[in-house]
């Protein structure tokens, strides 16, 4: 693509993302499908699904949460590992056909901590504090009633978790992955540190906000460990979860500095930022975004996720220095072929197909050809 006398030429411009060259700005948002084999075995059409997100454009891809361990990480049934060597064997195929198809790829490593919907090796979850996650299951991901209520996390647990991503991430970088993205947001287990009122811990984990992050800086220091240099590495943060979408940092902008100043420090290269509208004030009485925020007080390069159907509204963060790459959801399963779209000036479609996410949401063969 050339970007030269376009209204969204700013989407179109290559960028070096922790030493990872991207031929554009626009990402895949991780998106939960649960589609590998029940053992956490990447399959051929999962391989499919981001090939086809390869070939409409999209320079980046983020893959769905990959769980980091055999005890307590995984959330979902059929959910992918990143945990086993059968996984990372798995996973190669997933890397050498969006590679082949022109994209870099990110395996997003999550541990589900209380928002636990299915665990083939554990039947009672882990968090920071025994809180039950707010909301129900959602059955679109095999899930039912109300979540369970976890056990409080001892120091032992917390090292075993930590020590998981860092593994996790050595597999990723043996499957080829470009980078890696943890996954610090919607309620999973680092965002549950970060939430004050899911972490009730009176130690060094909990309380202030610099102690709330210190389980994801800790985190961090331990990927950046175990991988070294040669792989960008990322943390996404949100605010909402997927069972509490409005919740707000209590500690509003102070909370933010303290967080972002936090993981800026650990070496990594970029914060992903999700809230419901990515241009939206992160807090009352501001006019600044969550992204605005994580890139003055980060001082890293930053993804924005959330509600960018119009490509006007993306090219608005490139073109504004909010963020340096945006990252697409359902608009992209709507319009496999988004970056494309965009670029030829053709029409998107606006909605997607809700049996894309119904009435599981599997990647359904027919998503394959769109």
């Amino acid at each position: 693509m050339t970007s030269e006398q376009h209204e969204h030429s700013h989407l179109f411009d290559s960028i070096e993302l922790g030493g990872v060259h991207l031929e554009n700005r626009v990402a895949l948002a991780p998106m939960t499908r649960v589609s590998a084999t029940y053992t956490g075995e990447a399959t051929d059409t999962m391989a499919a699904y981001y090939e086809r997100f390869a070939q409409g454009g999209f320079g980046l891809l983020i893959t769905e949460g990959v769980y980091t361990d055999t005890t307590f990480s995984q959330g979902n049934l059929y959910q992918p590992g990143l945990a086993l060597p059968e996984h990372t064997a798995a996973w190669r195929k997933v890397t050498d056909r969006a590679h082949t198809a022109g994209a870099k790829i990110f395996a997003q490593l999550m541990h589900a901590g209380s928002q636990y919907q299915g665990n083939r090796f554990e039947e009672v979850p882990i968090a920071p504090s025994a809180v039950r996650a707010k909301g129900l299951q959602l059955e679109m991901y095999r899930g039912s009633g109300p979540y369970p209520v976890p056990t409080e996390m001892t120091p032992k647990q917390i090292s075993e978790a930590i020590e998981g991503f860092a593994q996790a991430a050595l597999r990723a970088k043996e499957a080829g992955f470009d980078g890696i993205e943890i996954h610090g947001a919607n309620g999973y287990l680092i965002d549950a540190f970060l939430t004050s009122y899911m972490n009730l811990r009176t130690d060094e984990y909990g309380g202030s906000a610099e102690n709330r992050v210190r389980f994801a800086v800790e985190v961090c220091h331990a990927v950046r460990a175990a991988v070294g240099p040669g792989l960008a590495l990322g943390i996404r943060i949100s605010q909402g979860k997927v069972s509490d979408n409005h919740h707000k940092w209590e500690g509003g902008i102070d909370d933010a500095e303290a967080i972002f100043t936090a993981l800026g420090k650990t070496g990594i290269d970029f914060i992903h930022t999700t809230e419901y509208r990515a241009h939206a004030p992160a807090f009352d009485g501001s006019d600044e975004s969550l992204a605005y925020l994580a890139k003055k007080f980060g001082q890293v390069a930053i993804i924005a996720n959330g509600n960018l159907d119009d490509p006007s509204d993306a090219t608005q963060l490139i073109e504004s220095g909010t963020a340096d790459v945006v990252a697409i959801g359902k608009p992209a399963l709507a319009n496999r072929d988004w970056p494309k779209k965009v670029f030829a000036r053709e029409q998107l479609e606006g909605d997607v197909d809700k049996s894309v996410f119904g009435p599981i949401a599997t990647v359904k063969d027919w998503e394959l050809k769109l």
